[in-house]
This record gives C-alpha cells, sequence and structure tokens, in this order.
C-alpha cells in the first residue's frame, strides 16, 4: 500500500477533515520530546506519518484499526504528547498517528461513588477543575498537568507528584475501555475490587499503544481539603540523609501528599533562592485535619530522630511558594525550547528509576561517581543531580537529571550526549536489582535493556503482543525491541 491508497482508504472511514496531512503537523507527530533539541533544529532522522487522525467515536477508532491490522499499517496512539521517552516516535515508513482531540467529553462526576468517567481525549487539568468545584479532586498530578490528557496518562502508567498519598495511576484507575486491533471492544467494568482471575486493566494501563486504544477511563476521586495543607522545608547535609528521613516517615504508616529530597546541583535549580548549597527535604501533609495532624507529627519525630543531618529548617512559606509553581503549560514548554534553539544546551533531561530503600543511596552514588569519571563530555555538564519524589513502604525512585552544553552537531546530540548518560544510570540500576523505569515508561529508547529489566517474565510481556497484536501494528518499537529501529537509537 503506497501513502495515496492508505489516505484513501482512511477517507472511506472518517471525513477528510479529520485527516491532517500538513507537513509541519506531521513533522512535529514524528518525534516526542525525547529528541526535543533536534526536532526543534529541524534536523529529525526518522520517517513522517502519514496521517494524523482524529476518530470521534469508539466505534470510529475501531474501524481505522481493523483497517490498518488488515492492511499491516502501523498505528501510533497519540493524546497530550507530552511523552519524554520517544514512545510517539515513528519509525515507519508508512504510519498513522491516532489522536484523541474529538474524544474530549467528560461523561460522568459521580461524587457518592467517588468516580470519573471521561473520554481519552479530556485534560487532567479539566477534569481536575470540574472535581474541584465538587469539592473533590483526582489527586493526579504530573507536572504536565495543564496540557496531559487521560488516555495518554493511564498508557503510560504514568504517576503524579502527590502519588505517596494517592498512589500512580494504576492505583486510580477503576475501569476503561479499549479498543484491540482486531477490532474488538473491550470494557472493564467500575467496581472496587474484584478477585475474577489476574486484574485485566494492567493490560492496558502502561501498554505505551503496543496492545490496544484506551478510548475511556474511569478514575477515581478524592475528598479536597487544600485549607489543611501544611509544608515544611529542611536544609540537610546529605542525599543520604534525606533518604533515611523520608523511610522512617513511610514506614511508620504516614503519608504526606509529597515527600521529596533533592541532592545539592538538583536542589540548586529548584531551590536557588534558599538552598545555600546543601540538599533540601520537604514535605507536604494534605488532606482532612485529623490525618495532616497525625501526617505533621509523624514528619516532626522522623527530623527529630535524625536531627544531626539536619542544618536548618526552612520558612515554610518559601516551600508553599514553590507547590504553588510545580506544572508547566504548553507556553513553558515552547520558552524551553526556544532557549535551546538559541543557547545550544539541553535543559531538564531525566531518568528515573525506583529501587529498595537500601539499594537506592548505592544506585545514586554508583551513577554519579561513574559519569565524573568516565563520560567524556563531562566538562559541558552543566547540572548533574537527583531527586527522590515517590516513595513506598519498601522503598522509592531516584530522578536523575542532567543538564548540558551542546557541542555536536543537533542530530548527533542524543548519541554523544544523553545516551551515554541515560546508559550509566540504567546499568548501574539493573546491577543492583533496580527498575530501570520508575513511571516515564520505556518507550523506544529503553527497549534495548526491556529484557534485562523483566528477565524470565519477560516471556509473559511477549505473549501478551503475540495475543493481541500478533501482527505487529501497534506503536512499532516502542516497549518491544526491533533491531530495525536500533539505527534511530545508537
Amino acid at each position: 500500500m503506497d501513502n495515496q491508497s492508505l489516505l484513501a482508504g482512511l477517507k472511506s472511514i472518517i471525513s477528510e477533515e479529520q485527516i491532517n496531512t500538513d507537513p509541519d503537523e506531521l513533522y512535529d507527530a514524528s518525534a516526542d520530546r525525547y529528541k526535543k533539541y533536534a526536532k526543534a533544529k529541524k534536523a529529525l532522522d526518522v520517517p513522517l506519518p502519514t496521517a494524523i487522525v482524529y476518530p470521534k467515536s469508539t466505534e470510529e477508532v475501531r474501524k481505522i484499526l481493523v483497517f490498518c491490522n488488515e492492511n499491516r499499517i502501523n498505528v501510533i496512539p497519540r493524546s497530550g504528547k507530552t511523552a519524554t521517552e520517544g514512545g510517539l516516535e515513528n519509525w515507519k515508513e508508512l504510519t498513522v498517528v491516532i489522536d484523541a482531540k474529538y474524544l474530549d467529553k467528560i461523561l460522568r462526576i459521580d461524587t457518592y461513588n467517588m468516580e470519573a468517567t471521561v473520554q481519552a481525549g479530556v485534560p487532567l487539568q479539566m477534569l481536575e477543575d470540574e472535581a474541584r468545584k465538587l469539592g473533590c479532586t483526582t489527586g493526579h498530578s504530573p507536572q504536565s498537568k495543564p496540557i496531559a490528557k487521560l488516555g495518554g496518562l493511564v498508557a503510560t502508567r504514568s504517576i503524579g507528584q502527590f502519588s505517596t498519598l494517592y498512589g500512580g495511576i494504576e492505583d486510580m484507575v477503576v475501569g476503561l475501555e479499549c479498543v484491540f486491533p482486531d477490532g474488538h471492544v473491550a470494557r472493564i467494568k467500575n467496581v472496587p475490587r474484584r478477585s475474577a482471575g489476574p486484574d485485566i486493566r494492567h493490560i492496558a494501563i502502561g501498554n505505551e499503544g503496543t496492545l490496544c486504544y484506551i478510548t475511556e477511563v474511569t478514575v477515581k476521586l478524592f475528598r479536597y481539603f487544600p485549607e489543611n495543607n501544611r509544608f515544611y522545608g529542611y536544609l540537610i547535609k546529605d542525599l543520604d540523609t534525606g533518604i533515611e528521613i523520608l523511610r522512617e516517615v513511610i514506614v511508620n504508616g504516614y503519608r504526606p501528599s509529597f515527600a521529596r529530597v533533592y541532592s545539592e546541583d538538583d536542589a540548586r535549580q529548584h531551590f536557588y533562592h534558599f538552598h545555600k548549597g546543601k540538599c533540601v527535604l520537604i514535605f507536604m501533609a494534605e488532606g482532612n485535619r485529623h490525618i495532616v495532624q497525625a501526617t505533621c507529627a509523624g514528619i516532626e519525630e522522623a527530623v527529630e530522630k535524625y536531627k544531626d543531618g539536619i542544618i536548618e529548617q526552612v520558612d515554610s512559606q518559601l516551600i508553599s511558594d514553590w507547590y504553588d509553581h510545580l506544572n508547566w503549560t504548553q507556553k513553558d514548554i515552547d520558552d524551553e525550547i526556544q532557549g535551546m534553539i538559541e543557547n545550544d544546551r539541553h535543559d531538564g533531561f531525566t531518568t528515573e528509576i525506583s529501587a529498595n530503600w537500601e539499594t537506592i543511596p548505592k544506585i545514586y552514588h554508583n551513577v554519579i561517581n561513574r559519569i565524573r569519571n568516565e563520560f567524556p563530555r563531562a566538562d559541558d555538564l552543566t547540572l548533574l543531580g537527583a531527586h527522590s519524589s515517590h516513595s513506598y513502604i519498601n522503598g522509592t525512585n531516584l530522578y536523575f537529571v542532567y543538564n548540558y552544553n551542546i557541542n555536536c552537531a543537533p542530530e548527533d546530540e542524543l548519541i554523544i550526549y544523553h545516551h551515554p548518560l541515560h546508559s550509566i544510570i540504567v546499568e548501574e540500576t539493573l546491577k543492583l536489582g533496580g527498575s530501570m523505569c520508575h513511571h516515564h515508561g520505556i518507550g523506544k529508547y529503553r527497549t534495548e535493556w526491556t529484557k534485562e529489566e523483566h528477565g524470565s517474565a519477560y516471556y509473559m510481556l511477549e505473549k501478551l503482543k503475540e495475543a493481541f497484536d500478533p501482527n505487529g501494528i501497534m506503536n512499532f518499537g516502542t516497549l518491544y525491541p526491533q533491531e530495525e529501529g536500533m539505527k534511530y537509537i545508537r
């Protein structure tokens, strides 16, 4: 099938107005934020998709998928476009991007049963705003909240900044509707819990568009008590002390909505007005006033226990001000990219991992030492640090951050800078039994380690692909390693 035949087939399913072949839009759709510098410099080296289509119903999604499956056309599911790991990047000459732009309805907000049902293209911020009018919150607040959409958040197994209290998206999803390449529409009903075999929600949650297209989601709601928010901030002697304090709070059963510790370098970019060259530890207690009181007591007890590692307490208003400016908008993204173009630098690259409490400090020190001693472009680094921002009873995450000046051609930036840094972090994490990806997903740029990440359990992941996408049309190169795509990675 050629481009014209593909477009003709799409026009037999949906209206011409729902098919986008604008060259600039196709260029934008050919890669996500992973290649933002090369993309901004007009140096992308991947094929443009043939078209972006905007279905208006589950039935139209079904028809498009059946057509693509029958004709072996690659499909990239898309909603909010905030992916960071190459999951939206195109590696095939014939590709249809299915965008959830018109699947944009809030179907129901039920404050008695504490659920909200929305179509995949509903922006999270829109749902949150409507829920707050009714005294509720979704509890989900990734940094991309103003522009991220529910379908993409569920498909990438996302997490929000308040996850220590509310959980990740997998803890929030009650039920969903999704469409498979053969046209089967599956609806998972909304119940609090059931013991009816494996939890089939998780076939769709985190599938990164490789198994199905999510069209509708039902998520939990929580009561919202912003008047009870309490903030804590401390300058501390090192990251290890901060992790010990986080652990003390969490294993004693307290659940602050955020509980974070930043290394010195990472603190510099977030708390430049007060960090004084030290590591920063912050907490927020949120919820019913009785829960907040207990959580505050738990935080204070933990800090007292490790007081030898505390340098000074920070004015809580400074932490509150930081909290009020957590999320970035489309303008922030545009400004960031413009700065990269003008200054030939990359700011904000991250690799997020997770491990148990004992292992996390070892991974941090091993990574930092290896980068400082082995990375050949170390002189170009303008920031190298990490923070822990999502904690659990048995461990926490680390969010490595590295910024650098770019002294190479735009198309070589990832190979010369990001991939070597990324590789060190992944290698050191896997070596000690941690997970190489905590919440951004595998995308296309961690697939070379997918089998090592899962070990013998990769068998289960592989069988899902064979069962639900036997023709391999769903988001080629994402999540599942493909040798054909390695030329775009190295």
